[in-house]
């Protein structure tokens, strides 16, 4: 089965950085990975994804600050949070999708930005 292990979670203060990362195991086939968080009370909402073709979407609140990549054998996921702030402050779940657009996540990684 597909295996997602997250990693690079902590507590930053505001302004500062942090780089999540995300490798994937197990035999897929995977067009898009990606980021989603949800903070206390609050949804679930994207931060960023990238497609098997390189189209990447950002979340509004993360434009500018926020960097999504992979490796070349698109198989691990990167996010660079860059001026961090107390509002990023989330659990962040990575995920993949295949051809049969069937998702697969991570357990999780928190992140935390003091003021």
């Amino acid at each position: 089965q597909v295996k997602l292990v997250e990693s690079g979670g902590g507590l930053v203060q505001a302004g500062g950085s942090l780089r999540l990362s995300c490798a994937t195991s197990g035999r897929i086939s995977i067009v898009a990975m990606g980021w989603y968080r949800q903070a206390s009370d609050k949804d679930r909402e994207l931060v960023a994804s990238i497609g098997v073709g390189h189209r990447i979407n950002y979340g509004d609140s993360v434009k500018g600050r926020f960097t999504i990549s992979t490796n070349r054998a698109f198989n691990t996921v990167y996010l660079q949070m860059d001026s961090l702030k107390p509002e990023d402050t989330a659990v962040y779940f990575c995920y993949t999708r295949d051809f049969s657009s069937r998702d697969v996540w991570g357990q999780g990684t928190q992140v935390t930005v003091s003021s």
